[in-house]
């Protein structure tokens, strides 16, 4: 996959990208990333990136030359078209079913909002969706970007060591996902569960089944009702469960 990202703050991509999932992500071919610096498509001496808006309000507007620029710039003589994205508060709260279907593109391209916004001309005359990981304010949309391309990265094939991870992680399948543990078996008088010792596959696969259900009927009870819950989903929910069933 090949990422572009526009922003008037480069500096902030270097550690997080270069580091963990996406480095190797990057350093194995799979994701293509370059970072462009939005000063650079300015045509003054000055490098002027924003102004005071029209009609009067505090801070500044980014302006819409610059943006126009950049992406024609980037898009210049390519035989297609990235999927663009504003990083944006009113935008399409983002999730891990968005997450799964920007990762079948081939192509994402990136703008990063800054000050008091984007001149709206920038989404008038280019055709970027407006994207929001949630409903607060940041400074600007960088550290969104960064969150969106970890959570695209890792859905992309061969991104992962192990290819069934991804499809274990939280909201893969609309749930959290169940408890884990490691060694040592017992530590300061907290033991794993003796479930995760028996070697019994199927004990296991429902135990985790069940643990995911009941974390997320405690935490996002929201999500149950996003879900088409199986009869035995309903019949580990409704089931006051014995210590002995995980034996």
């Amino acid at each position: 996959m090949r990422v572009d990202i526009l922003t008037l703050f480069p500096g902030m991509f270097r550690g997080p990208f270069e580091h963990s999932i996406i480095k190797r992500a990057r350093d194995n071919g799979h994701v293509k990333l370059r970072i462009w610096d939005i000063r650079h498509f300015t045509f003054d001496r000055h490098r002027v990136v924003d102004d005071v808006p029209y009609g009067g309000g505090p801070g500044m507007v980014m302006k819409p030359e610059p943006v126009f620029a950049a992406v024609e710039a980037i898009t210049k003589g390519a035989t297609s078209r990235p999927r663009m994205l504003l990083m944006c508060p009113q935008g399409q709260p983002f999730s891990q079913a968005l997450a799964k279907e920007l990762a079948e593109e081939e192509w994402l391209l990136f703008l990063c909002g800054h000050y008091e916004g984007i001149d709206e001309r920038v989404c008038i005359g280019l055709p970027f969706e407006r994207i929001s990981i949630g409903d607060y304010v940041l400074t600007g949309g960088e550290l969104p970007a960064m969150v969106i391309v970890d959570a695209v990265a890792r859905l992309i094939p061969g991104v992962l060591g192990e290819p069934r991870a991804a499809a274990q992680d939280s909201f893969a399948d609309g749930l959290l996902e169940y408890p884990q543990y490691t060694r040592p078996q017992e530590f300061r008088g907290m033991e794993v569960p003796e479930v995760l010792l028996s070697g019994h596959h199927e004990k296991i696969r429902r135990w985790r089944r069940w643990q995911s259900l009941l974390r997320t009927r405690e935490h996002r009870p929201d999500l149950l009702s996003q879900i088409q819950l199986t009869r035995e989903d309903e019949e580990l929910l409704a089931k006051v469960v014995e210590d002995e069933e995980w034996g």
